[in-house]
């Protein structure tokens, strides 16, 4: 069961891509985040032509995740964490799918910091760890998959002293971070790509980062005890990146027996 998460930067925009990499990789399940579609903007047509089921969370303009699966729908668990106080953000979806609990998560950027952003992105956080706490409980294989907005180390940075004052690089982020995975949660692509190798999940539209591989690993595909166990490897499709009009994140997966 091939799971993949993909951040699209626009669904109606990266479509050609998307169903593109669909139709190549063929995932099981792929989890979307920052559709910036909501209600009759989402391309539901193209994307069970292309032979999926979806259900999303959208939201016009911004935000906005998906999950599809191939061949079938996704049984919808639930959209939105549990005490969000902004329910007009679109950030989690959850789903079941043969057997696995399926997440497609985007996190807040949180940038500027310090400022408003950043404290929303530590709520946010809080109780994406609340929730994650609640699904270990019921002990079934679950992926949490999505851009989190969180760079875990240095390692996972083309330059530390670039993103030095990025939200996304600062200790209360990758504190949070660590909470998370200390549950229980392991990290697929560290589990089968251990440091000191790097790869990267996204690289900016701006000075020439693709060329440059000028990125940093932003999507994260954590994985419940039991998810671990079934683990058959993990990897970026970093060639997706590099073509015409495509997104600024690169499709990455997990394989599960």
């Amino acid at each position: 069961m091939r799971i993949a998460t993909y951040n699209v930067n626009g669904i109606n925009a990266r479509l050609p891509r998307l169903l593109e990499w669909l139709d190549e990789t063929r995932p099981d399940v792929a989890c979307l985040q920052e559709l910036k579609a909501d209600g009759e903007r989402i391309p539901v047509q193209a994307i069970e032509a292309a032979g999926y089921g979806a259900i999303w969370h959208g939201q016009k303009g911004f935000n906005g995740v998906a999950i599809l699966a191939r061949g079938e729908q996704p049984v919808e668990r639930r959209r939105g964490l549990p005490d969000d106080p902004d329910e007009t953000h679109s950030r989690y979806i959850e789903a079941e799918i043969d057997g696995v609990v399926i997440a497609s998560i985007y996190l807040p950027n949180g940038n500027p910091q310090p400022g408003p952003k950043f404290d929303y992105k530590l709520a946010w956080m809080d109780r994406l760890i609340d929730h994650a706490a609640m699904l270990l409980v019921e002990e079934k294989p679950v992926v949490l998959a999505g851009d989190y907005n969180v760079i875990p180390k240095d390692i996972d940075t083309f330059s530390v002293r670039a993103m030095a004052d990025d939200a996304l690089t600062q200790p209360e982020s990758r504190a949070a971070l660590r909470r998370l995975t200390f549950q229980g949660w392991t990290d697929a692509i560290r589990a089968r790509h251990p440091e000191p190798t790097r790869l990267y999940t996204f690289w900016d539209y701006q000075a020439g980062a693709w060329a440059r591989d000028a990125g940093f690993r932003i999507d994260h595909l954590l994985l419940s005890p039991q998810a671990t166990d079934r683990l058959i490897d993990a990897d970026v499709d970093k060639a997706v990146r590099g073509r015409e009009k495509a997104s600024d994140h690169a499709p990455t997966w997990v394989e599960l027996r």
